[in-house]
C-alpha cells in the first residue's frame, strides 16, 4: 500500500516548481525504481492505495497510513513527505484528483524507455523560460485532445511552425509521441489551431 502512494506522490502530486532542481529528480528517479519494484512484487497497481481510501476523510486516511507496515519502516522524514503529498492531494478538487489518478495510470503502462524519454521531455520543458513553457503545456494539453495520427500534422502546421522554435517543436513531437493521458475539458479556451 505504502509502494503505491510512495509512487502516486512521486509521480503526479509533486509540485512542479520542486521538479526544477537536479537533486529532486535524482531523488525521484531513486524513489520510482524502488516503488515500482516493491509494487511489482506485491501486485499492486499505481493510485490503488489512494482509490481504496480516497473516500475516507483525511484524518482516517492518515490512521490508515500510519497503519501500514510498509509506511512504518520508512524513514520519518519520508513519511512526512507522504503525509505532506496526501494532505496535498486530498486539498485538489475532485476532477484534479481524478486526473491525477488517470496519469498514474498512463504512467504505469508507459515502457522502461518511454518512462526516460518522458523525463527526459520534462527536463528539457524545465528549461524552457516561464513564458514558453505555459504556451508548450498548453499546446501538449491541446494535443492530447486530438487523435495521435493527427497531432504530428498540428505540430508540421504553418501556425505552429510561426508560434514555436525548431526546438520546442521537437519537444512538441517526443511528447505526442507518448501515449498521453486524456485531455482536460476546459471551456473557452482556444485550441491549437484556433
Amino acid at each position: 500500500m505504502a509502494a503505491t502512494l510512495t509512487s502516486l506522490m512521486l509521480a503526479l502530486v509533486i509540485l512542479p516548481c520542486a521538479a526544477q532542481t537536479g537533486r529532486f529528480e535524482r531523488i525521484q528517479k531513486r524513489e520510482e525504481r524502488q516503488a515500482a519494484r516493491q509494487q511489482a512484487q506485491q501486485g499492486n497497481h499505481a493510485g490503488q492505495w489512494l482509490r481504496r481510501y480516497r473516500s475516507l476523510p483525511p484524518d482516517q486516511q492518515l490512521k490508515a497510513l500510519d497503519n501500514d507496515p510498509q509506511f512504518r519502516n520508512l524513514p520519518a522524514e519520508r513519511q512526512q513527505r507522504l503525509r505532506d503529498r496526501l494532505q496535498h492531494f486530498n486539498s485538489l478538487p475532485p476532477q484534479q484528483q481524478d486526473r491525477i489518478l488517470q496519469r498514474m495510470e498512463t504512467w504505469e503502462h508507459l515502457t522502461p524507455d518511454q518512462k526516460q524519454q518522458a523525463r527526459q521531455l520534462y527536463s528539457q520543458l524545465q528549461g524552457v523560460p516561464p513564458e514558453r513553457r505555459q504556451k508548450l503545456q498548453t499546446a501538449i494539453r491541446d494535443l492530447r485532445a486530438m487523435p495521435p495520427g493527427q497531432r504530428q500534422q498540428i505540430i508540421e502546421s504553418e501556425r505552429f511552425k510561426s508560434q514555436f522554435s525548431p526546438q520546442e517543436r521537437d519537444l512538441l513531437s517526443g511528447a505526442s509521441r507518448l501515449p498521453l493521458a486524456p485531455a482536460e475539458n476546459r471551456p473557452n479556451e482556444p485550441g491549437p489551431e484556433e
